[in-house]
């Protein structure tokens, strides 16, 4: 008789991501993952002592996802710094990675230890951007405006609801990329 085989730890992380994108750390329950995978619940506990357990290691995927490996592959790929910023928007607000940061960012608003966790991931895309920023600017004072200026076009884009007039929002957003990387 062939040993079962269980859900492997990854494929409950990856559901618990999905789940908070969709509906908050409130629709991260065991038996609708469980469900969504095509499991029984008690593969769950294998992996995890419990709930909290899975939604810690759920931050810490988003954390790492957001951050290590962003760095790790805007350097890899390399390019002039320009480049690098605009990968670096682009890759931390990625379609896979935007819906579980907006997630993230509202769960932070009623968890101070998620806040607290949302806040050394901003810092650390923070600190990467003003290192990308000062290979082409010698003022501080420009480097962390151009820092702040990015990372809130990136963020705050998915929360204007504006229209543009005759241009499209994707044109938007290119005009005033362009602006921060002159």
């Amino acid at each position: 008789m062939a040993a079962p085989t269980l859900t492997p730890r990854g494929k409950w992380i990856e559901e618990g991501l999905r789940a908070l994108a969709a509906g908050g750390p409130e629709a991260v329950r065991v038996d609708p993952l469980a469900k969504a995978l095509g499991v029984t619940r008690g593969g769950f506990y294998w992996h995890f002592a419990n709930r909290q357990a899975l939604l810690e290691e759920m931050l810490d995927a988003w954390e790492r996802m957001g951050t290590d490996e962003v760095i790790e592959r805007v350097e890899t790929e390399g390019g002039d710094p320009r480049g690098k910023v605009r990968r670096a928007g682009a890759l931390s607000f990625s379609a896979e990675l935007l819906p579980v940061d907006l997630a993230v960012r509202d769960w932070a608003r009623r968890d101070p230890a998620v806040a607290e966790r949302l806040r050394r991931v901003d810092n650390r895309r923070m600190e990467y951007a003003r290192t990308l920023f000062r290979a082409f600017c010698e003022d501080e004072d420009e480097v962390e405006i151009r820092s702040v200026l990015a990372f809130s076009l990136v963020v705050g884009n998915h929360f204007l609801a504006a229209d543009h007039g005759a241009r499209s929002r994707q044109d938007v957003l290119e005009l005033a990329m362009e602006r921060l990387l002159t």
